[in-house]
């Protein structure tokens, strides 16, 4: 292991979130730039969506605003 590593705990080696192969510091956290594409790609697409859960009081207050 060499001195930056040493200083650099996310230099550990990872794998890649879309294929499972080893992480290249170039294209970190991915594998290859196809891969941060693919990610990009699905962030561009929607695919990647934190599901809103709207309670019946956000509900209320939006009528208020509108009368």
């Amino acid at each position: 292991m060499n001195a930056a590593n040493e200083n650099n705990p996310l230099a550990s080696s990872g794998k890649c979130p879309i294929c499972g192969k080893p992480t290249e510091p170039a294209y970190r956290p991915f594998c290859s730039k196809r891969c941060a594409d693919v990610d990009l790609n699905r962030w561009l697409s929607g695919n990647y969506a934190i599901p809103a859960v709207e309670s019946e009081e956000d509900d209320r207050d939006e009528d208020d605003r509108q009368a």
